[in-house]
């Protein structure tokens, strides 16, 4: 069946909307599977491939679910699935959600790391998990088995596990309180920590993203963000099904091969559209039209309502290029929509009203290091981005070493409380106390310490960046981002080339290290980049750094595609991260 012949499902039809009211995430999909809306999948080039109705998607769920329960699945057992885009995914997610059991969405192989590297993370996600089995897509059959094999856990491809036997039978009753899913965060490799969501917590969460972002008649998702990772699970899948929501959709893969794919589904969209990405998905379709491109030919990008920003740092730079670059499609600048959250909290925390658009505040470099101001030096500034205001019924606090609240901006660690806030971390008390801080007011629940810094100013948060991540060096807190994006600044870099951390040099200090994508052959030249690097370094630290030029494509990366600075430094520690060799 070509393209022409497809019908998407609707963006409105009779059934009344429902922001995401229903005590369980089965009600939500049995209200939903009442609507003529639906997913609708896209091929590689962007062409609608096959039409998903929530009706037809429940009627699968069904009978996976039955499937589950005959081959002995019961509730609260865990099923491991590779989130592929895709109707079988669906399915499957909701059947597990139907018998009771606890679907663990992980994540597909990526360009980032190769078939060993795939199959150790999927190990020790599964080690974690504990599931009863393993479903997966043929094309990774391999893969798949052999990660199951290392963890000694049943495993089979969903094509296989379609054609089981599927008698009728009575499925359990779930109640709000109840475990829906567990969600793994995109960096879960090592010491992976799997959030166990609620429907409660989910449903709070669906109501709470809808509400601020308005979504209402004429709206309509586009994606391509990946079911496995927290913003497009929940943001593009599950909301889509307890808000009636309709969406075209594009495997992540195919966007990292025709990322303008995603621009074209865009234009093709008659009514209002809501598409979220991390900011690198904007960088990439900003950098593949040339100046010289007319835009206005290929693109109609002025229905794009809510051009959600999330999942990294926000970068204002990449966003005016992309407003730059896309104006003349008729892109409005106020579309863009930042948002800050985590998967500890299902999804969000908070997000921009729509129409305010990315507003940022300049703060002095000594207020993010918390160092007195050296007036021999001139004054630095880094623009912040406004991340937005809380859900409804979700507190932000910014706490001091001390616990206790912060001014508006006074920088601190990120708190936030509400319904949405996770259960716990699956099987891991000591990492669920490590977050959670017990609040002394009756029914209000804990808060959740997210390990992040920011400040609040008016009812907005704004985000400084990861505790974990900062550089401290005699006493003064460097931002890794800082020292990246400086080095962005210098002609032949692309945001992701670079991976800012501390190493302790010979002589016992530490010291900053800035490991670096090179596309210079030259010895002689890669001797004077260095240098200039160095130079670029020093002028935002005030001291000398280590500078490695590595090959491109070196730098590892989360399953969602952002920069591992954590992972890259244990790579170049270990000596598996190999510099390039320099002209003596």
């Amino acid at each position: 069946m070509t393209d022409a012949d497809l019908k998407p499902t609707p963006s409105d039809c009779d059934l009344p909307r429902i922001r995401a009211e229903f005590a369980t995430f089965n009600d939500a999909i049995d209200y939903a599977a009442r609507s003529e809306k639906g997913l609708n999948f896209h091929d590689m080039r962007g062409n609608l491939d096959r039409v998903y109705p929530y009706s037809e998607m429940r009627d699968d769920a069904i009978v996976m679910a039955y499937r589950l329960i005959a081959a002995g699945i019961k509730p609260e057992d865990r099923v491991a699935l590779i989130a592929e885009t895709g109707p079988d995914f669906a399915a499957l997610f909701c059947a597990c959600v139907y018998a009771g059991a606890w679907p663990v969405p992980l994540p597909l192989p990526t360009t980032f790391g190769g078939k060993d590297s795939y199959i150790d993370q999927l190990a020790v996600q599964l080690k974690s998990s504990d599931p009863k089995i393993l479903i997966y897509p043929e094309e990774i059959a391999e893969m798949a088995i052999a990660a199951a094999e290392k963890q000694g856990c049943a495993s089979e491809s969903w094509q296989d596990f379609g054609t089981r036997e599927a008698p009728e039978c009575a499925l359990p009753e779930v109640a709000p309180d109840d475990i829906c899913y567990l969600q793994y965060s995109s960096g879960s490799t090592r010491f992976p920590t799997g959030v166990a969501v609620t429907h409660k917590a989910l449903l709070h969460n669906l109501y709470g993203h809808a509400v601020s972002m308005q979504l209402g008649e004429n709206d309509r998702c586009i994606s391509w963000l990946p079911w496995y990772h927290d913003m497009g699970l929940v943001g593009c899948f599950l909301s889509l099904v307890a808000n009636q929501f309709s969406a075209d959709l594009l495997k992540p893969d195919a966007f990292a091969r025709r990322p303008l794919a995603w621009l074209d589904m865009i234009s093709r969209n008659p009514g209002n559209t809501c598409s979220y990405s991390p900011t690198f998905g904007y960088d990439i379709c900003a950098r593949r039209i040339s100046s010289q491109s007319n835009v206005a030919e290929r693109f109609d990008l002025s229905r794009w309502r809510i051009a959600g920003n999330g999942a990294d740092m926000i970068r204002p730079d990449v966003m005016q290029s992309f407003v730059n670059a896309f104006a003349d499609a008729g892109f409005k600048a106020s579309a863009f929509t930042p948002s800050y959250g985590l998967a500890e909290a299902v999804l969000a925390v908070t997000v921009m009203p729509p129409g305010e658009g990315i507003r940022v505040e300049l703060v002095e470099e000594e207020r993010l290091s918390g160092t007195p101001r050296d007036i021999s030096r001139p004054a630095r500034y880094r623009a912040i981005v406004n991340c937005g205001k809380a859900l409804p019924d979700m507190e932000v606090l910014i706490s001091g070493e001390d616990g206790h609240a912060r001014s508006d901006h006074q920088i601190g660690k990120v708190w936030c409380r509400g319904p949405s806030v996770m259960h716990s971390y699956f099987r891991n008390e000591e990492a669920t106390e490590d977050c959670l801080v017990p609040g002394d007011e009756p029914g209000k629940g804990a808060w959740l310490d997210t390990g992040d810094m920011g400040y609040t100013a008016d009812g907005y948060l704004f985000i400084v960046g990861r505790a974990k991540d900062m550089i401290i060096i005699n006493g003064k807190n460097h931002w890794p981002q800082d020292i990246e994006w400086a080095v962005e600044q210098l002609p032949g870099f692309n945001h992701g080339d670079i991976a800012a951390f501390s190493v302790e040099t010979e002589a016992g200090e530490e010291a900053p290290a800035v490991l670096v994508h090179c596309r210079v052959s030259d010895p002689v030249e890669r001797v004077k980049l260095r240098e200039q690097i160095s130079d670029k370094v020093r002028s935002v630290t005030g001291m000398s750094c280590v500078v490695e030029l590595v090959p491109p494509r070196t730098l590892p990366r989360t399953s969602s595609g952002k920069l591992s600075r954590a992972k890259a430094k244990k790579l170049y520690l270990s000596g598996e991260i190999v510099p390039l060799e320099l002209a003596a």
